[in-house]
């Protein structure tokens, strides 16, 4: 058959139109056979991460967590100043104002902004009980005074020094949080006692890491009689149960010790209880770690035990660890706590937030004076801080998070 369409159009009989079709690049670039493998910069920064890098990632996603650790950061950094925040001393006494109830701070007086100051309190005996009452002047309103100068201190008990961020009123009182049987300011005393109630947790964690470490790191990768040794010890530790073996330990502490040697007592005491948790830990894993490719090849190059264990096993699983020794701290901090709310653990003159607890028993000086039980106000938030953080850390730590 004859084809008779003219010559230059399309079968339809329309005539192609050249620019309507689009132009035919061809690439100069050399032909790579990998350019389908190649990561972009993002995918390289994640691909590429560390393992530390990725657990801190996965940890800001846990916003709890973050506000926990913030939190936590700002109370240990409390304890390196408390002579600074603390607008009285310690063991300061005022006579005139025992058992004084919170005074408040107020901006404003009648009407007028004033800035931060606090009413003077005023005094009454109660003719039927003789309890002292104490009640706010609203005529004589006491301008606080902030970065100034105060009592005299000692910081961490080598520099002398008298530099305050908020001092009393010029011949007036600031108890934010009332005072105690002695007069003594609560808020001081609470500031004071975070530096003993924090810092026991962390030095008691140390130590029962330490423990934890080597006696489950031996028992893990020897085996044989160290691990029954160990297991047996463990078993012990365990089956016993926590709180009277914190008491008789305590009540063994010789009474002519120091404060300071009943305070490193106690944190020992709570370490050795402590770490059969962690040192069943670190067993488990080395006894599934110490059969893999890398740590056989380790040990037929000539690496002694030690270098082992720590170079290529704990790292595997040190942000575990971590995670559960993060967990393991508020226990220590309520177990000094509750002895010390007993009277079986830190004494005076060494002040703690259960050396102030101890104060509360008696239920009629709480009904009546109920901001002796402020105490216990930080205890709850640095436990639960503890618990977020160590639950945001525990799924930062877990690979398949």
């Amino acid at each position: 058959m004859t084809d008779t369409t003219p010559s230059g159009t399309t079968p339809t009989g329309v005539t192609p139109d050249p620019k309507r079709h689009a132009p035919h690049f061809v690439s100069q670039e050399p032909w790579d056979p990998y350019v389908a493998d190649r990561l972009t910069a993002e995918q390289e920064r994640y691909y590429m991460a560390g393992q530390w890098k990725l657990m801190w990632w996965r940890f800001r996603r846990h916003k709890p967590a973050v506000v926990s650790m913030v939190f936590l950061l700002l109370m240990y950094f409390s304890t390196l100043i408390s002579e600074f925040i603390a607008p009285y001393d310690l063991h300061t006494r005022h006579s005139r104002y025992i058992f004084a109830a919170p005074q408040g701070v107020h901006l404003f007086h009648e009407g007028s902004f004033l800035g931060p100051f606090v009413y003077g309190l005023k005094m009454e005996r109660d003719p039927a009980t003789l309890q002292r009452i104490y009640s706010a002047d609203t005529t004589k309103p006491q301008k606080l005074r902030f970065f100034c100068l105060g009592e005299s201190y000692e910081f961490w008990g080598l520099i002398e020094g008298r530099f305050h961020f908020v001092c009393p009123p010029e011949d007036g009182t600031i108890f934010l949080l009332g005072t105690d049987r002695l007069g003594r300011d609560m808020f001081s005393r609470i500031v004071y006692a975070a530096r003993i109630s924090l810092t026991i947790g962390i030095i008691g964690i140390a130590l029962s890491f330490a423990l934890a470490l080597v006696l489950g790191g031996l028992a893990g990768y020897y085996g044989g009689w160290i691990d029954s040794v160990v297991q047996r010890l463990t078993e012990i530790i365990k089956s016993f149960p926590h709180l009277p073996l914190w008491l008789a330990l305590s009540a063994a502490l010789p009474v002519t010790w120091s404060p300071l040697l009943v305070y490193f007592g106690i944190t020992i005491i709570l370490a050795l209880l402590d770490w059969p948790g962690l040192g069943r830990a670190v067993r488990s894993k080395l006894l599934s770690l110490r059969e893999e490719d890398y740590a056989a090849a380790a040990q037929m190059m000539g690496a002694k035990p030690a270098r082992i264990i720590g170079r290529h096993l704990l790292p595997g699983f040190m942000s575990h660890l971590i995670a559960s020794a993060t967990l393991s701290i508020p226990s220590m901090i309520l177990a000094e706590t509750a002895l010390s709310f007993l009277g079986l653990g830190l004494r005076p003159p060494i002040t703690s937030w259960g050396v102030l607890l101890n104060e509360a028993t008696d239920i009629n000086v709480v009904a009546v004076n109920w901001w002796l039980m402020l105490p216990v106000v930080p205890v709850i938030l640095v436990i639960l801080a503890y618990q977020f953080m160590g639950d945001g850390m525990r799924d930062a730590a877990d690979p398949y998070a």
